[in-house]
């Protein structure tokens, strides 16, 4: 397992975690709503009891003293009491002046509440006359209703601030890393290429100009520029107006001789005019190759390697397309991620690395544009003309 996949698993559990809290928290706080709104229900039939009582039997007062208690003993839940005609005959925990005084606001009141709860019918007699109960639920039940919801979302805002802050303080440290180990990499480069540069020119001098010595000064040129890429990590590169083909096309003539002979390398351009764009040629060259060892791993060393320029208006697209393996599309973001890694062997930093040096570099968009199993993947590397 990679870091990258183990990370996203611990990711992932936190996140269940946090939704596992929130849906228990939800889950208590309405039963504990239900079974509170019961037991109000539960009051105003007993306060419409206490009134039917009240009013049947006037002179009873046997259980005056138990009526008046229901009757005051209400201090939360809102409620109305009416006739037939809708006509306020008593009120409690509701703004009474807005009641007596606006009628549109009493309408929606009793409609708010009819829609609410179902209101309790109190017959008055046998002469049919009857009183009417609107109620809702409780000021502290409504706000019990969206705590739930508050907690859910101070969870959240807690882990998103928690991540946010792991990961700037990760990036950070990454970035660190990252400047450090490519300085000290220049530095250790640098007594190995003197060394090499100095017997290139002895060779040289003896005559020795034969095919090995050439591609040795090849290779020690193309170790120059390694340590030069490394230099200017951590640091803003001067960026120049190339030929975007040229770059390509050296690269290309660089990387064909040192890769399997089963492997074709094919380069399709713009024929009459040059593209140009805004890059840094050591940098660029190293996405370049990135791109071009991810394909031939992916095609194990045969197949054909195809790279096509294209020139827009206001862009430059750079396609690299292999017939390897192919990437399924649930990876397509993950493959540029630090670590991740379908080989046995590496870091899975080759397209991480890419992807900062366009994006962060030179102002561009590198991404997997198609990929097919078996049958291939087209990396596309885009490329504005002007960078502001």
């Amino acid at each position: 397992m990679n870091i990258y996949t183990r990370k996203q698993r611990w990711k992932m559990a936190l996140l269940l975690v946090a939704v596992s809290i929130g849906v228990a928290s939800m889950w208590y706080t309405n039963d504990l709503v239900k079974q509170l709104s019961e037991q109000e229900k539960k009051n105003v039939e007993l306060w419409a009891s206490a009134v039917r009582q009240a009013v049947q039997n006037p002179n009873d007062h046997g259980d005056v003293t138990f009526v008046l208690d229901v009757l005051t003993s209400n201090k939360t839940i809102p409620r109305i009491l009416t006739n037939e005609k809708d006509e306020i005959l008593s009120s409690e925990n509701v703004d009474t002046a807005m009641l007596n005084n606006d009628p549109a606001w009493r309408d929606l009141q009793l409609k708010q509440m009819k829609a609410e709860k179902e209101p309790i019918v109190i017959p008055l007699g046998e002469n049919g006359e009857k009183n009417i109960i609107y109620y809702q639920d409780s000021i502290i039940i409504r706000q019990l209703r969206w705590y739930p919801y508050f907690q859910l979302g101070v969870i959240s805002l807690f882990l998103l601030v928690s991540y946010l802050a792991f990961s700037t303080s990760r990036k950070a440290e990454q970035n660190q890393v990252w400047v450090g180990m490519a300085k000290e990499t220049a530095h250790q480069l640098g007594t190995p290429l003197s060394s090499l540069m100095a017997w290139v020119d002895y060779l040289k001098s003896k005559d020795e100009s034969d095919i090995a010595t050439r591609e040795i000064e090849k290779d020690v040129a193309r170790l120059n520029t390694i340590s030069d890429r490394f230099s200017k990590i951590g640091s803003s590169p001067v960026l120049k107006k190339e030929n975007v083909s040229s770059v390509v096309e050296k690269t290309m003539e660089y990387f064909s001789p040192r890769t399997s002979s089963k492997v074709s390398f094919n380069l399709h351009k713009p024929p009459s005019h040059d593209v140009l764009a805004p890059m840094n040629i050591p940098l660029f060259e190293w996405v370049l190759e990135n791109l071009f060892k991810n394909s031939v791993d992916a095609m194990e060393g045969q197949g054909s390697l195809t790279v096509t320029v294209t020139d827009q208006s206001q862009f430059v697209y750079i396609d690299v397309s292999d017939t390897g393996k192919g990437i399924p599309k649930s990876k397509y973001q993950t493959v540029f991620k630090p670590g991740y890694t379908s080989k046995s062997r590496g870091w899975g930093l080759g397209l991480s690395l890419s992807k900062r040096i366009v994006e962060e570099y030179h102002a561009g968009k590198i991404f997997v544009k198609n990929s097919e199993p078996k049958k291939g993947t087209t990396f596309r590397i885009v490329l504005p003309k002007q960078i502001a």
